[in-house]
């Protein structure tokens, strides 16, 4: 029972993980294109950064609505935070 629980817990880790967009670096944010509500498709920028004075666009490679966005223009953010997650 308990190696079922630790398959069960690991999968629906994963479903969570599939709907954060993470940093993928340090970096600046210099836009959030995206509001809570709204509808978003595989490949639409839903934010801008700055590092070492190239912007990046933050695609987004599922679709989803937009639950949460978790950072703000002007700030830093380290590989691997969370940035804005999807439903």
């Amino acid at each position: 029972m308990a190696a079922y629980r630790e398959v069960t817990l690991s999968v629906a880790s994963m479903r969570r993980r599939a709907s954060e967009i993470r940093a993928e670096m340090v970096a600046n944010v210099l836009s959030v294109d995206v509001a809570v509500g709204d509808t978003v498709a595989p490949g639409d920028t839903v934010l801008l950064l700055e590092s070492m004075k190239m912007e990046i666009p933050v695609i987004s490679e599922l679709g989803g609505v937009v639950q949460q966005i978790k950072v703000s223009t002007g700030d830093v953010v380290q590989e691997g935070d969370l940035l804005v997650e999807l439903g």
